[in-house]
């Protein structure tokens, strides 16, 4: 326990930290790329990030084609790769939405605002933990798009470090796939749409016979 007066320490787990910050701001970067791609009337209605997950809520009314979630994975990936400067300042509210800077809607906020503006990219009230440059996020990508409730879809994603670690895992299935089919990853679907057909094939014979 402590109490008033006590000299304390904080820590921050640098690793952790770091995994958060690069959810956020790709949450961020999520945000802007669905009202580019889908309409400006796509609104926040909630989200969390932690050291594993981008999640964001969004008022929309229906779900997303796969070309439309293609379209906004590679905006937000166009936006990582153009490495643009991440800028936290504090200003008064007047300027900061003068300026175009996006607010929670039905939020009430002091006359001082935070603003977090990605250089063109994305510019919002917040006052979360960001990184400095959009490049660190590393790569993203899509997971689930879902409806929570009427007019509210969810977008859950992964950057940086998490996509390596499933992409690798991926990479390790594929591979014991092709090798159990005695191919290779690249001639994986062919084999499979051939052994689907000798299958097919061989029933039919049992089926005469």
């Amino acid at each position: 326990s402590i109490k008033v007066g006590d000299t304390v320490q904080a820590k921050v787990d640098q690793h952790r930290r770091e995994a958060i910050m690069r959810n956020h701001s790709a949450c961020h970067l999520l945000q802007s790329a669905l009202r580019r791609v889908l309409g400006n009337h796509v609104e926040q209605a909630g989200s969390y990030v932690s050291d594993t997950v981008c999640r964001f809520d969004f008022t929309h009314f229906a779900a997303l084609t796969e070309t439309e979630l293609q379209k906004v994975e590679a905006l937000v990936n166009l936006h990582i790769l153009a490495a643009n400067e991440i800028v936290t300042k504090e200003t008064d509210i007047e300027t900061a939405r003068a300026e175009g800077a996006m607010a929670l809607f039905g939020e009430k906020y002091g006359d001082t605002v935070r603003v977090v503006d990605m250089s063109g990219a994305s510019m919002e009230f917040c006052g979360g933990t960001h990184l400095d440059n959009t490049a660190k996020i590393g790569p993203f990508r899509i997971c689930s798009e879902s409806s929570i409730a009427s007019g509210v879809r969810r977008i859950e994603a992964i950057c940086g470090e998490k996509y390596l670690m499933e992409t690798e895992a991926l990479h390790r299935k594929l591979n014991e796939a092709a090798e159990t089919l005695k191919t290779n990853p690249a001639e994986l679907v062919a084999r499979i749409k051939a052994t689907v057909q000798e299958v097919k094939d061989l029933k039919q014979t049992i089926d005469k016979m």
